[in-house]
């Protein structure tokens, strides 16, 4: 057993442990400890325990000392100056006209490295805005680009649900969340609906999760099919039609209706049910194809009233039929028009009447035989 606390160096951010020491350092304490970036001041938020040696990840750095009141003056002089530093790297990024976004300033405890943190829609060649903040500050600078999930946690604000963001607030790390996840607990599936304000689907969505799996264990993972070859899907982009799949990595391409292609994993995409579109396209790509042959074509119609699931009953599509052609194909298809009218109209032909036909017909022959 070693005992160990929990420092954190952001208001949200992720935990990391280190050893007391001789100290005696309580839960909310201020510490200087040493990290890969050089001396850095957190706030403890674990307090002193015991863990077992095989749950701590070798090797377990000491705290260094207890923050006093100079280092906490230190602190807030380092807030004003990245302040200042935000507004210099923005003059720079405006000069050099690079496509970035600066999100936030930091500087490390002992000022020995200044960290921008960016976002931008690809890479980015900022080489020659390094070499002027260095002119700048004489310090080492350090230019990271995040996502849009990081900025929310940097920037902050209020979700849809009127409370601060989850991330900026609690969440240390982000876990995975897909779409999925929504329709197992039978919400929208609308982006719009489900997204945060980073645009990605809410982390919130993670909580219940668990709550819906079914089966007799609740973290069981269900086993998730590939959508289809061609078929239509709906994404956290909305919806679109898969062009191919990649079955090593369980992605699939997917051609968006606004023309963009976007490349989704199989969990965060759901096949869409297609079966009445597709019913209703084969009919009419047939009703075409009968108009330009100039034939008839009898078709059920399969769509279901709201109070009536039966079908509805069946009805004939004739093409109309042209000046020349009218003629002719009344002469020819007269007889058969006439017998297909009869039939479904329900009046069918006697077998007596055509007995009573045959019966005159004998009659005929025999007198005039005798005649002669």
């Amino acid at each position: 057993m070693q005992t160990i606390i929990g420092v954190r160096f952001k208001k949200a951010g992720k935990i990391y442990y280190f050893a007391p020491g001789n100290l005696e350092i309580k839960l909310g304490d201020m510490v200087i400890v040493e990290t890969a970036r050089g001396m850095e001041c957190g706030e403890t938020v674990i307090g002193p325990r015991e863990e077992p040696e095989d749950k701590i990840i070798p090797p377990l750095k000491v705290v260094h000392r207890i923050a006093n009141e100079s280092d906490i003056r230190r602190i807030a002089e380092n807030k004003e100056k990245e302040k200042e530093a935000f507004g210099i790297c923005e003059e720079k990024i405006a000069a050099h006209g690079l496509p970035m976004k600066l999100v936030e300033v930091e500087y490390t405890f002992d000022m020995n490295k200044i960290i921008f943190y960016f976002t931008a829609d690809g890479r980015i060649d900022f080489r020659e805005l390094v070499k002027d903040l260095a002119a700048v500050f004489r310090t080492r600078i350090e230019l990271r680009q995040i996502g849009v999930r990081d900025e929310a946690k940097f920037m902050g604000g209020i979700g849809c649900c009127g409370r601060p963001l989850c991330c900026a607030t609690f969440l240390g790390d982000f876990e995975p969340v897909s779409i999925r996840m929504a329709k197992d607990q039978n919400l929208s599936l609308n982006p719009t609906k489900i997204s945060g304000i980073c645009g990605r689907l809410m982390c919130c969505l993670k909580y219940e999760n668990d709550c819906y799996c079914g089966g007799d264990c609740p973290h069981q993972q269900k086993k998730v099919l590939p959508p289809s070859q061609g078929a239509r899907v709906v994404s956290v982009e909305g919806e679109g039609k898969v062009i191919s799949l990649n079955q090593q990595r369980r992605s699939a391409t997917i051609l968006l209706d606004s023309g963009r292609t976007i490349v989704a994993s199989w969990e965060d995409v759901i096949e869409k049910d297609e079966e009445e579109t597709s019913m209703a396209s084969s009919l009419m790509a047939a009703y075409e194809e009968q108009e330009k042959d100039g034939g008839d074509i009898i078709a059920e119609d399969f769509a279901e009233d709201e109070h009536n699931s039966q079908p509805r009953e069946r009805r004939e599509c004739r093409p109309k039929e042209n000046k020349e052609g009218r003629r002719d194909g009344h002469r020819q298809n007269h007889g058969h028009n006439r017998s297909r009218d009869t039939r479904e109209n329900g009046h069918r032909r006697n077998p007596r009447d055509n007995r009573n036909k045959n019966n005159k017909r004998d009659k005929r022959s025999r007198e005039n035989k005798e005649r002669h």
